[in-house]
C-alpha cells in the first residue's frame, strides 16, 4: 500500500511539473529532460509512468476535462437559470486556470495540434455543446432574445473565452483572467439579453469575478 501511494504521489508530481512547463513554455519547447529536472525525479521514474511526452499531455487533458466537467456539474446543480449556469461555468473554468497549473496547461494544450484520444472528447467540443444547450434554455426562459441563433452565439462565446486566455497569456498575468471574463460577459449581455433582464446578469458577472478574487 505504501509503495502504491508513493507511486501515485510521484505520478502526480510529474504531471504537475509537466503542466507547469507546458503552460509556461509550450509543449514543443519542453523536453522530457526538462520535466525530470523540474519534478526532481529520475528518468526511470518518469518512464515508469509515461512512455512518451504525448502520454503526459494526454494525462493533463484528461484531468482538465474532469475538472471542467465537475465545474459544469456544480453550476447545473444549483437549479438556477440556463444563462446563470453558463456564466457560472465560464467563471469556474477561469478559476481553475488561475489556481491550478494542470487545468491551465490543459487549456494551452487544447490549442495545439495534439490529438485527443477517444473516448476523451476535445474540450472545446464539450464546451460548445454545453453552451449551445444553455443558450437554447435561455431562449425558452426569455433571458436572451428569442431570435437568437444559439449555435452561432455558443461558438462565439467559446472562441471569445479561449481567445481571452490565449491573448492574455502573452499580455498579462493569469490572475487577470476573471476580470477579462467579466468584461466578456458585460459585452455579451448587452447584445443578447433584453434590457429589463440585463441588471441581474451584469450584477452576477461582477459578483462571480469578486468571488474568485477574494478566494
Amino acid at each position: 500500500m505504501a509503495r502504491q501511494l508513493r507511486a501515485e504521489q510521484t505520478r502526480a508530481t510529474i504531471i504537475t511539473a509537466a503542466a507547469d512547463l507546458f503552460d509556461r513554455h509550450g509543449y514543443e519547447s519542453t523536453s522530457l529532460s526538462d520535466i525530470v529536472a523540474h519534478a526532481k525525479v529520475t528518468k526511470g521514474a518518469l518512464y515508469f509512468h509515461f512512455a512518451a511526452k504525448e502520454d503526459l499531455a494526454h494525462a493533463i487533458l484528461e484531468l482538465q476535462a474532469k475538472a471542467a466537467q465537475q465545474v459544469v456539474a456544480d453550476a447545473e446543480s444549483r437549479g438556477c437559470s440556463s444563462l446563470e449556469a453558463l456564466m457560472r461555468a465560464t467563471f469556474g473554468i477561469a478559476r481553475l486556470a488561475v489556481e491550478d497549473p494542470v487545468p491551465r496547461a490543459g487549456l494551452r494544450l487544447a490549442t495545439t495540434d495534439i490529438a485527443v484520444r477517444p473516448p476523451l472528447r476535445h474540450p472545446f467540443t464539450e464546451w460548445l455543446d454545453f453552451a449551445t444547450r444553455k443558450f437554447t434554455g435561455a431562449v425558452r426562459e426569455a433571458d436572451v432574445h428569442g431570435d437568437l441563433d444559439t449555435g452561432a452565439v455558443a461558438h462565439s462565446l467559446v472562441c471569445f473565452f479561449i481567445g481571452t486566455r490565449v491573448a492574455g497569456r502573452s499580455l498579462e498575468p493569469v490572475g487577470r483572467l476573471p476580470r477579462r471574463v467579466a468584461e466578456m460577459w458585460h459585452l455579451m449581455i448587452r447584445g443578447l439579453v433584453p434590457v429589463h433582464r440585463r441588471p441581474r446578469y451584469v450584477t452576477l458577472a461582477t459578483q462571480l469575478e469578486r468571488e474568485i478574487r477574494a478566494a
